[in-house]
């Protein structure tokens, strides 16, 4: 492990949130926040802390509502508000712990859903946001499940995550990870967080950068690519990898995107 790593606690909106707060070696340059995706935790991107921390961010890794060690009943979320306004609660601890640093969010999944919901919101106070496939298009097979009553219990598969095969066997035996079915009032908090980044403002001159796997069968590239560009501001960089799926920060070439998310962050703060 690169650096130094602590847990924090934060009173959010609904109850407890745990954050994980990884401090690098030396003295930090810049604050990384990072908002994990649907079902999983903070503690899957363990390698994305370390290259972030490498390169002198200090990262603030909140588990959302419902996930992972916070509070909650497990992914139950009835409003992404209220876990945009726990990500701004973690925002505004760390800037009073590094008053002088730059903020960059980086979100994966529901978590670039959130992040891109938030730079909606506090457009300020951001130096750059990266979205690794971000649910802001909708995911056609997921939400579809809303037209069952009651919702079939279909998990997400975990051969969909990624072509390394060691990526899904964590996955599927990770006790922090929920295996079961998808909650009807999180499904309805989903589609309108989706209406309600496609109805907001672009991103303006906040510096993005989006990746996407172009294999991404939960969260399709077709439904995605529609809403990034209408929400393309000046200075977007756009990544679409080539038969890469949904995690893309898991790939089997995972350390050429992080080298990507690594420069950028570093160019932006």
């Amino acid at each position: 492990m690169i650096g130094t790593e602590t847990d924090l606690e934060i009173d959010g909106r609904q109850g407890r949130v745990v954050v994980r707060r990884r401090d690098p070696d030396g003295a930090p340059r810049r604050v990384v926040l990072l908002a994990h995706g649907y079902g999983e935790h903070s503690g899957r991107y363990t390698h994305v802390l370390d290259r972030l921390a490498g390169d002198g961010a200090v990262v603030y890794a909140p588990d959302h509502l419902g996930h992972g060690r916070s509070a909650g009943e497990p992914v139950l979320v009835t409003d992404l508000e209220d876990v945009v306004e726990d990500l701004d609660q973690v925002r505004r601890t760390a800037r009073n712990e590094h008053p002088d640093l730059p903020i960059v969010l980086l979100g994966h999944s529901m978590g670039g859903l959130i992040a891109a919901r938030y730079a909606q919101r506090f457009p300020d106070v951001l130096a750059g946001l990266v979205l690794t496939g971000p649910v802001v298009g909708g995911s056609p097979g997921i939400f579809g499940l809303l037209e069952h009553d009651p919702i079939p219990d279909v998990p997400i598969d975990p051969a969909v995550l990624s072509r390394d095969p060691a990526i899904g066997e964590a996955y599927a035996a990770d006790p922090l990870v929920w295996h079961g079915p998808f909650k009807r009032p999180t499904l309805e908090a989903f589609v309108a967080a989706v209406e309600a980044v496609a109805a907001g403002p672009g991103f303006g001159e906040l510096p993005v950068l989006w990746v996407h796997g172009e294999d991404d069968q939960l969260v399709p590239l077709a439904s995605t690519r529609p809403v990034m560009e209408k929400l393309a501001g000046s200075d977007q960089t756009t990544r679409i990898d080539p038969g890469a799926r949904h995690e893309i920060l898991n790939e089997t070439h995972r350390d050429e995107v992080l080298d990507d998310v690594a420069a950028f962050v570093a160019r932006v703060a």
